[in-house]
């Protein structure tokens, strides 16, 4: 049974039916926030504008990680292919519509290592696999926004 409070001229039962069918989208954006990436837990924040400014923040990390998400499930689609090695369990399964966390876990093992010599800082990234060079294409970047960090030197503040 479907009820709604909008009358027949401005939503249809074809229409309500697709929006609640569709409701999940936003119950599981709210369940992002409270839990893993985002993690919104309990925080004694005194003044509203820090409660303000720390929903708004989340909210932009949602948004950065739905937007994620759509880009990669897009250009799977349209390249009519699936990424496989997202899932450490099972590396051969394979999936055309993965979730930000687990893409965003495909990059955990990432290291940066910072050596200063003689008053100058190099840095060493971790090599990427081809998953992780595959991810970035899919997003629309070059792997040289990441390759060009790896050797950079730099004087110290």
């Amino acid at each position: 049974m479907y009820v709604t409070n909008q009358s027949k001229s401005l939503l249809s039962l074809k229409q309500a039916v697709r929006a609640y069918r569709y409701e999940y989208l936003t119950e599981r954006g709210f369940a992002r926030i409270k839990g893993f990436p985002l993690s919104l837990t309990p925080i004694y924040l005194q003044r509203e504008d820090h409660i303000t400014g720390l929903i708004r923040l989340l909210s932009i990390g949602l948004r950065i990680l739905t937007l994620l998400e759509f880009q990669i499930r897009r250009n799977l689609e349209q390249n009519k292919e699936k990424l496989t090695g997202l899932y450490i369990g099972n590396p051969k399964r394979e999936t055309a519509r993965p979730t930000a966390e687990i893409l965003l876990a495909a990059f955990k093992e990432i290291t940066l290592f910072l050596v200063e010599v003689k008053n100058e800082v190099y840095a060493h990234l971790t090599t990427l696999s081809p998953l992780q060079q595959r991810i970035l294409v899919l997003l629309g970047f070059s792997t040289t926004i990441y390759t060009q960090l790896g050797g950079q030197s730099f004087t110290p503040e």
